[in-house]
């Protein structure tokens, strides 16, 4: 496969990290990368202006150190306010801007912003014109992220395709379900691959890619350049790599090793905390640590305990020796339980509606 560019900025691969609220922060990002991750687009960034200065969005809007291109997702309904956004998040370090118009949250969807948006056309492409317009002169790119329609009696994905292709959009991510269906019933990829058949500008296809033969069945049935994972990278961030030595060599890798997945858990810590503090980095790191060990022996007593723990060094002591424990009765992982991992990943998103963008 030829390589793949947005615009002019050229991407190390054609496997991509969703943006998902409260998980692909840069500690995330950056680990996805260094596993085979060619791309990565930030959480999602709010176009109000009032609440630009709030450390939640200070840090969805940190790229320090992070290899690039950095790409920025932004979310609103108003096409100044949107563009503003943009060029606020570029003198930050964006070299690409993401629209959402994906997103099914409510607390997004009834603002008219994220997936909202694609009931109002008009609407839809006027900020997508607007964003295009200010970030040309900075030569930085703009792309999108959208449904296949607001419900099943208007999937409006290819309409809209088109006509954002026509104003300059550079991308377009596609996810198989509508708004409606939130994150229920399964992904279709036709709607994908009437998208693809449609435009010029690569098109990527997401919306259940957990594992090394579902991303080669959907790039077969998409004809899409690239395929985006979300929920099945949590907890997983080596699927990146698994997904690209399958595509290139047609071979299932072994599960990784219990030491490097210790290791890679840890330092995945390490880096939450520099970016959250003490408080606020203990909390939003259960999560994480609850998605790694969701399948493994011992993982819900772990997770159990670490909910107690108010204090970094105890949660990273504790899933130190968890993993020293594990290491001692087994040198891989089990190989995952797709299907299983993906239910209770599922479970998850009904209590996070806004998660995956």
């Amino acid at each position: 496969m030829p390589a793949l560019h947005i615009g002019h900025i050229p991407l190390a691969n054609n496997l991509f990290v969703a943006p998902m609220a409260g998980v692909t922060d840069r500690p995330f990002r950056q680990l996805c990368k260094s596993l085979g991750a060619g791309y990565a687009v930030s959480e999602m960034v709010t176009s109000r202006k009032d609440l630009w200065n709030s450390l939640k969005t200070s840090r969805r809007a940190n790229h320090d150190g992070e290899p690039g291109p950095i790409a920025v997702q932004i979310a609103g309904t108003d096409a100044d306010m949107m563009a503003e956004a943009a060029l606020y998040n570029i003198d930050r370090g964006a070299e690409i801007i993401d629209i959402n118009m994906g997103c099914p949250a409510k607390k997004v969807c009834n603002k008219w912003a994220g997936s909202a948006l694609m009931q109002n056309e008009a609407l839809a492409v006027e900020i997508a014109q607007a964003v295009v317009s200010a970030c040309a002169p900075r030569n930085v790119p703009v792309t999108l992220k959208m449904r296949t329609g607001w419900c099943q009696q208007h999937k409006n994905a290819v309409t809209l395709a088109r006509a954002f292709e026509s104003i300059g959009i550079q991308m377009l991510t596609v996810h198989g379900r509508t708004r409606e269906q939130g994150y229920k019933g399964a992904a279709e990829y036709d709607t994908i691959a009437a998208v693809k058949a449609a435009v010029r500008v690569p098109v990527v296809a997401n919306g259940d890619v957990n594992s090394p033969h579902k991303a080669r069945e959907v790039l077969a049935l998409t004809g899409a350049d690239a395929v985006m994972v979300g929920r099945a990278a949590q907890g997983r961030p080596w699927i990146f790599r698994e997904i690209g030595h399958f595509l290139a060599t047609g071979e299932t890798l072994a599960p990784p090793l219990v030491a490097e997945v210790r290791r890679l858990l840890l330092d995945h810590l390490r880096d939450h905390y520099q970016l959250y503090g003490e408080l606020t980095g203990v909390r939003s790191a259960r999560k994480h640590i609850a998605w790694y060990v969701r399948a493994l022996p011992g993982g819900e007593a772990l997770r159990q305990h670490i909910n107690t723990l108010d204090d970094c060094e105890a949660q990273w002591r504790a899933v130190a020796e968890y993993f020293d424990g594990l290491g001692a009765r087994m040198d891989r992982l089990p190989t995952p339980d797709v299907a299983g991992q993906h239910a209770e990943s599922d479970m998850g998103e009904r209590t996070h509606e806004q998660e995956q963008h």
